[in-house]
């Protein structure tokens, strides 16, 4: 059984629910990693490419990566795992999905509350301006795109030496201090302040369960840690909680 009688209870009778998700749920679906050797593009690294000096002085270079990234990941579905997180958020009264990933798979899974921490790879923004909006076009009709102004449109990404977004690290550390329970699946746990987020959440006593592929820094931390595939764990918590 993936959870123990106390997680299950707890999650039972949960009112608010925070889901914190990294890079681990989309591997699930085939999102590469871009890290290592199999992440090198024309061999260039992405800490050479994503950053704010790379886009001031070879926008066309870093929209290209971008585009061929976009590529790689239009056709690929949300798996098992970012179905059971959409679904939870219709379940408990208070809902908030927290994520590192910038693949916009948990939007497509049907996520509304969401707080993406790094970003979407889907959405440019206006460097004159400031405006976010969508962009799906796959490939890209032009590199690099503009905005309706004539400034150029970057990918709303935070990049290597940016701060994320005051707002949505606010809306993270609110939800780790008001949660019953937090659910932290496919994390390294090592990215700050992401990686503190479940440390919050257990000092203000939320229910802690980790699921991951492998054990973290947090491991001995946290409530619960379950090791395998959240496409394999999340569906049979879903299935132990509805039972009741």
């Amino acid at each position: 059984m993936p959870l123990t009688t106390a997680g299950k209870n707890a999650l039972v009778s949960a009112k608010n629910v925070s889901v914190l998700t990294g890079a681990g749920i989309s591997a699930e679906s085939g999102v590469p990693t871009f890290r290592g050797e199999g992440g090198l593009w024309r061999n260039f690294r992405p800490e050479e490419l994503a950053t704010p000096e790379a886009f001031e002085s070879n926008p066309k270079l870093v929209w290209e990566w971008y585009d061929w990234r976009r590529q790689l990941l239009k056709p690929l579905k949300p798996n098992k795992g970012h179905e059971v997180i959409a679904r939870f958020e219709k379940r408990f009264p208070e809902f908030l999905l927290i994520t590192q990933n910038v693949d916009g798979l948990h939007e497509k899974a049907g996520n509304k509350k969401m707080v993406e921490l790094h970003g979407n790879i889907w959405k440019v923004r206006c460097v004159k301006e400031g405006k976010v909006t969508d962009n799906m076009d796959v490939p890209l009709s032009k590199i690099p795109p503009s905005c309706e102004c004539g400034a150029l449109l970057r990918p709303h990404i935070v990049w290597f030496g940016e701060s994320l977004p005051y707002d949505a690290i606010q809306q993270a550390y609110m939800a780790a201090n008001e949660c019953d329970v937090m659910i932290v699946v496919g994390t390294s746990a090592v990215v700050q302040p992401a990686a503190s987020l479940p440390i919050i959440a257990k000092e203000h006593g939320a229910y802690v369960i980790e699921i991951n592929a492998e054990e973290t820094p947090i491991s001995g931390i946290v409530n619960e840690s379950l090791i395998g595939k959240a496409g394999d764990i999340l569906p049979e918590i879903e299935r132990l909680i509805w039972s009741t």
